[in-house]
């Protein structure tokens, strides 16, 4: 089965939904997910958006971004998202994302190592408030076609040029798309862990397909763990608490109820320390009160964090809660330039799956729906501005019969043994970069920033 579209998007969080938004309207989009269209991770996200206030807070963002990626950041990428983000909060409030305010004007919180409040938040549940509208605005688009339960398997390309994917459709049966850009936007890598906050289904196809066709990676040993999610004896998904809780002034506590940490370091920092406390007491988790946040407050901010506590057992307004680090977030991944292009022409990847150089070795909270949205807008730009040029490319190379799967189509029907085969792919080139930044004493090493220029 063959399909043909103008630009391919794999995945429909919050980057996909806003580069596709972007990208012009008398372009023919295909968009796949993996899952359920709501089912992207963006809509767990719980905290908020970063934004800069003034033009005074740009040294202190700035700062604040790179101290908590160990200064391994891009600093280019760092100052495209903070130069961007007010435009950004510009375009989701035309989208109808609604953020709290007080009196017409917006609030803003703070979460840990930002040293002042610059997080724009919708209760306690902004990702899903923002991809809502996101999805709803793509879905009223004629030119955009959305396909669910749909999973990327490989890419057709030829002389280190992407001419589309293969894709096994909601039928499970073996489908080609070819498109003169294809866009990468599926997300993290949650799923190859047995504890995360991610979507299961979220395994980082994209790199195996990146380490079989050459395409270079950046860091995919970078994988950020939350210092706090809800603690359960039963496998699955772990519920995250947002770090937005400790930002209005919960403590975590050891087994004597005693506070062992300043809750508003950098999450990296935090994890170990609830690690090494969960050591030193023998125990399975540490306790999270909120007993320093009014109930008032826990209720009307927190509402969806609150529900989930009480459905396990737990009043946090009465009590502590169990808490304990678990996979969260994606440092590196697919490395890309300014404008989120891929070292494969004609390829982009944003959002989770890129690695841009904004998080550094480790994500400042907030950041990520505000630097996929900021890259996600470049792509597009980048693809609008280019895309004759892609399509002559794609024209000629179908002319010549060059755009065909790499493998033999019977070597993609069985899912698990692609899944499994994948999987210990993606997991032998963290262990080796693992390693190799260990080595090299990788900490010392800034980011190289990278401008395309073709084949």
């Amino acid at each position: 089965m063959k399909t043909q579209a103008d630009i391919i998007i794999v995945g429909c969080g919050v980057a996909g939904l806003f580069c596709a938004l972007n990208l012009p309207r008398d372009k023919r989009i295909l968009m796949i997910t993996k899952d359920a269209e709501d089912h992207s991770d963006s809509f767990l996200a719980q905290g908020g958006i970063c934004v800069e206030r003034n033009e005074d807070d740009y040294d202190c963002f700035f700062e604040d971004t790179m101290k908590a990626g160990h200064y391994e950041n891009d600093p280019d990428s760092v100052d495209i998202m903070i130069r961007s983000s007010r435009e950004i909060i510009d375009d989701l409030l035309r989208y109808g994302v609604e953020f709290e305010q007080r009196d017409g004007e917006l609030l803003y919180t703070r979460e840990g190592a930002h040293r002042v409040n610059r997080i724009l938040f919708h209760k306690d549940i902004t990702g899903k408030e923002i991809t809502r509208k996101l999805l709803a605005a793509v879905k009223a688009l004629p030119n955009v076609t959305l396909r669910e339960y749909c999973s990327m398997v490989d890419i057709m390309e030829e002389d280190n040029t992407c001419y589309g994917i293969v894709m096994r459709n909601e039928e499970g049966k073996i489908e080609t798309v070819t498109a003169a850009y294809t866009v990468w936007a599926c997300g993290g890598i949650g799923g190859l862990f047995e504890n995360s906050t991610n979507f299961p289904h979220l395994t980082g196809d994209a790199l195996a397909i990146s380490l079989n066709h050459n395409i270079e990676l950046e860091n995919p040993d970078y994988i950020q763990i939350h210092p706090t999610t809800l603690y359960s004896k039963q496998p699955g998904r772990r519920f995250l608490i947002s770090e937005s809780v400790r930002g209005e002034g919960a403590i975590l506590l050891n087994k004597n109820k005693e506070r062992f940490v300043n809750e508003l370091l950098p999450r990296d920092v935090v994890t170990k320390e609830i690690l090494k406390q969960m050591r030193k007491d023998g125990t399975s988790h540490v306790w999270l009160s909120m007993a320093p946040i009014p109930t008032k407050e826990i209720l009307e901010h927190f509402p969806n964090i609150y529900a989930r506590c009480m459905e396990e057992g737990y009043d946090p307004t009465k009590e502590c809660i169990p808490v304990v680090p678990s996979q969260h977030y994606f440092m590196g991944g697919v490395r890309v330039d300014l404008d989120s292009q891929t070292t494969m022409a004609q390829l982009y990847a944003i959002g989770e799956t890129s690695c841009n150089g904004v998080h550094g070795a480790n994500r400042l909270a907030s950041n990520s729906l505000l630097e996929s949205l900021v890259f996600a807008k470049r792509a597009a730009a980048a693809m609008a501005d280019q895309f004759e040029e892609a399509q002559e490319s794609l024209d000629a190379a179908l002319l010549a019969d060059q755009v065909h799967p790499s493998l033999p189509i019977y070597l993609y029907e069985n899912k698990e043994k692609l899944a499994a085969s994948y999987k210990e792919k993606i997991l032998q080139e963290i262990e080796r970069m693992k390693k190799e930044h260990e080595q090299s004493d990788h900490h010392e090493v800034k980011r190289r920033s990278f401008n395309y220029t073709g084949a």
